[in-house]
């Protein structure tokens, strides 16, 4: 049976045996176009809540000094960081707020989306890590379950998502891609996709 143009097969060796995954472009394409507007969202939603906490007459009321201080467990062994970032709330939330607002805008437009990606990626790891509620030798217990949580999820998804060049579908990644900055400085390309 042919295969139509935007259809491609995967080999791969599973339990010692080869196996062929057949995939079509155009619906990697679809899935992965929704999933970065569905990411976007998320840090968009997240950082716009932040910033309108107090309303338009106070739009940095949102602090994050109480969950770094009481929110992590006395058991993660990264309470200490924690605490440390606290007390430099006035520096830290700042970021928080306009880093998920901007890595939202990035990842809707698909601009600079490898950066965005692995910037959001390094937030919902520290998100992920304020989580645990024990260490290493007690599983690192999470609220409801072991080691997964939503901000793993995200940050695995934006990985993939980045390594995928998901920028390129509808966003302006494609067109800085063919400028001539970006052409003799190839090394960008890292930060575009």
């Amino acid at each position: 049976m042919a295969t139509q143009p935007s259809e491609r097969t995967l080999r791969a060796e599973l339990l010692g045996r080869n196996v062929e995954f057949n995939y079509s472009e155009t619906w990697l394409a679809y899935s992965m176009l929704g999933l970065r507007v569905v990411m976007a969202w998320v840090f968009l939603q997240a950082g716009l809540e932040k910033l309108f906490e107090g309303g338009l007459a106070d739009p940095l009321a949102w602090s994050s000094v109480g969950f770094l201080q009481n929110a992590v467990a006395d058991a993660n062994p990264l309470q200490g960081l924690f605490l440390f970032f606290a007390e430099y709330a006035a520096i830290i939330d700042p970021m928080v707020v306009f880093g998920q607002i901007l890595i939202g805008l990035a990842l809707l437009f698909g601009v600079l989306f490898r950066f965005a990606a692995l910037m959001g990626a390094i937030m919902m790891s520290m998100f992920w890590t304020a989580a645990w509620q024990g260490g290493l030798t007690a599983g690192f217990p999470m609220e409801n379950g072991y080691f997964i949580n939503s901000s793993f999820v995200y940050m695995l998804l934006l990985f993939g998502l980045g390594a995928w060049g998901a920028g390129r579908i509808l966003g302006v990644d494609r067109a800085l891609e063919e400028t001539e900055l970006v052409r003799n400085a190839p090394g960008l390309r890292y930060l575009l996709g």
